[in-house]
């Protein structure tokens, strides 16, 4: 049977910023090319039906209206989905790609204040695993996640950067509050077009561009 793994991602927010469209599109590319799919669940009915063209063409992609509980109502369902969840009591490991098909990013989206949705799915029957203890942009969770499922790294062999200084222009940078992949440049792997999105709008905060 092909191995192919799902990477479910929880987006209750009524819209889609330009930060989370460049993350999504990348995480719907590199699914595609790991031979996976990409869904968004919990989508909004009306966001589902004007998402950006630059999403809704991938291949990999499907968004979805339902959450994940109407998704895998049954309780062996349930049992093959993967929850990354920062209060696991286990690591992700190479082992669990033959326990789990699934893997979802709960997110704390939608909501003010925010709405622990991690929370919410860690009472339902999904098991959990944890991705280390520092904050990640939702690509590089669903990279390292396919890192360890699909080919088989361990977390600590995973190369990181955490909190790069992005350089704005001559005289001024920005600090990412986030752990990233390192690229074989030694530079942190990036959604195409998140760099300029970042130049672009340097006066903002970070939490603006979502």
């Amino acid at each position: 049977m092909p191995d192919r793994k799902t990477y479910i991602v929880e987006h209750l927010d009524p819209e889609l910023g330009p930060w989370s469209e460049l993350e999504y599109v990348s995480i719907a590319r590199e699914t595609a090319r790991a031979g996976g799919t990409f869904v968004l669940s919990s989508v909004p009915a009306a966001l589902a039906a004007d998402l950006p063209e630059t999403l809704a063409r991938e291949p990999a992609f499907r968004a979805e209206t339902r959450g994940v509980e109407e998704l895998y109502p049954a309780a062996e369902q349930r049992a093959r989905v993967c929850l990354l969840d920062p209060r696991a009591e286990k690591d992700i490991s190479p082992d669990d790609k033959a326990l789990f098909d699934v893997f979802l990013f709960g997110g704390i989206l939608g909501d003010d204040p925010p709405r622990d949705r991690t929370g919410e799915l860690r009472v339902k029957g999904f098991e959990g695993r944890r991705l280390g203890p520092v904050q990640m942009t939702t690509d590089t969770a669903v990279r390292v996640t396919r890192m360890v499922i699909q080919e088989q790294f361990t977390l600590n062999m995973v190369p990181y950067v955490d909190h790069p200084d992005l350089k704005i222009n001559e005289h001024e940078s920005t600090e990412m509050p986030f752990r990233y992949v390192k690229g074989s440049d030694g530079e942190p792997v990036m959604p195409e077009g998140m760099m300029d999105l970042i130049k672009k709008d340097a006066d903002k905060s970070i939490e603006d561009l979502f």
